[in-house]
């Protein structure tokens, strides 16, 4: 078996580059997820007999690559969903999208509401019954000629966010069909990175920065 790329490690949490097209949690389609590698890392690295402990932290869509964390104990779990709760993570995004933004950087603001049943989210008016506000900046770092690539860094933690807002002004994510994007990547993916993840380590209380190289085919290829 391949094992996945560790890019940071410690006695309580472990980060891998997630590859697009993994699964963070199992589903219906009953593959097995990214978490069963993982364990299987650490099983084999420190040979471990018998049950791993491993915590899903948060959560990355499936068409979508980057930094993964996940908790090797239950302390370490139980202290990082509680820095998570109280929003200081700072998470860093590069999208690829279709279309240049009008301004090469900004802010945005929409209120979303997402469709359980068809799994897409909408920007909806604030007053809405469920809307849920979502905020996000972003930059433009790149010009490919025919495609942009853009920082982005979320303040809110909504579904989709990222892919509905950045749809929202125009400028679909490379690939990502759902959200507007005229045509679909080849392996399903969809052009959005979790490129990098800041926060105060809640145990020794060191801060944390844990970065993930895109992809090196399709549309990233040369970024």
């Amino acid at each position: 078996m391949a094992f996945p790329e560790v890019i940071y490690e410690d006695n309580h949490f472990i980060a891998v580059n997630k590859k697009p097209g993994e699964l963070v949690q199992g589903d219906k389609t009953g593959e097995a997820p990214l978490g069963e590698d993982v364990k299987e890392f650490i099983r084999m690295k420190y040979q471990k007999p018998g049950n791993i402990f491993l915590g899903v932290i948060h959560r990355i869509d499936r068409p979508v690559s980057g930094v993964l964390l996940m908790a090797k104990t239950s302390k370490g779990l139980a202290r990082m969903n509680e820095v998570f709760k109280q929003r200081t993570v700072q998470k860093t995004y590069w999208a690829i999208v279709t279309k240049r933004p009008n301004d090469i950087e900004g802010k945005l603001e929409h209120y979303l509401l997402k469709d359980q049943k068809r799994n897409v989210v909408k920007t909806v008016n604030s007053k809405k019954a469920g809307a849920k506000l979502a905020q996000l900046s972003y930059k433009m770092i790149k010009d490919l000629g025919k495609a942009w690539v853009l920082e982005v860094k979320p303040h809110t933690g909504r579904a989709h966010q990222i892919r509905v807002q950045l749809a929202s002004m125009g400028c679909p994510i490379v690939g990502d069909v759902k959200y507007g994007a005229p045509t679909p990547n080849h392996d399903k993916s969809i052009s959005l990175h979790a490129k990098q993840l800041d926060f105060e380590h809640p145990v020794s209380k060191e801060k944390i920065c844990i970065e993930a190289d895109p992809p090196r085919n399709g549309a990233w290829f040369g970024v």
